[in-house]
């Protein structure tokens, strides 16, 4: 190997921690369908362990159950939906409205993640892009994974992976993160 290409590979590898972000492992969902959500976590915060992530539920999904994980702590904030939503011949009005992991410690060097299920309503628009917002709580830090584009928008790194490093806060907990978010697709 040349040391020229050397040099490109070490470069790569050394930008590759700073420029992954929390994503969503499927980008594509049905509306009116069942929905497992797996957040994938590639790194702490500059360099500290991860000792949180809590994601927020967007209106029109329903019915989530968090995943339980070994040597985590999994919380759920309930509250009023905006509507009522048809559930299996039942009519839902309240339900989970945040899901908390925490008390477990994912080092930087570790990726893991974090799933949900849920249900998409109905109500949920098809072809748009469905954004949940996370943040991920670090030793020393904070990564703010909550920014969502105005309609029609949309972010530049969308169906593309980790090719930019905007979505790290290094730390702070200020800076535009993008929020994962998933492609809502009509039913067949």
């Amino acid at each position: 190997m040349s040391k020229q290409s050397c040099l490109i590979l070490v470069a790569a590898l050394a930008a590759s921690p700073a420029a992954a972000h929390v994503s969503i492992e499927t980008k594509q969902a049905t509306v009116g369908t069942s929905y497992k959500a797996v957040f994938t976590v590639p790194h702490g915060c500059a360099g500290s362990p991860t000792v949180k992530v809590r994601v927020q539920i967007p209106e029109g999904v329903i019915a989530v159950k968090p995943m339980p994980k070994a040597g985590w702590n999994v919380d759920v904030v309930e509250g009023k939906y905006a509507g009522e939503y048809d559930y299996h011949g039942n009519k839902l009005s309240s339900g989970v409205k945040e899901v908390a992991w925490s008390g477990g410690k994912l080092p930087d060097k570790n990726y893991d993640e974090f799933v949900l299920s849920s249900f998409l309503t109905d109500s949920l628009k098809p072809n748009t892009v469905l954004y949940f917002p996370v943040v991920q709580e670090c030793e020393a830090g904070v990564s703010r994974w909550i920014e969502i584009p105005a309609a029609g928008a949309g972010h530049s790194h969308e169906g593309k992976s980790e090719g930019k490093s905007e979505g790290k806060s290094e730390g702070k907990s200020e800076g535009k993160s993008p929020a994962p978010g998933v492609k809502l697709l009509p039913k067949p």
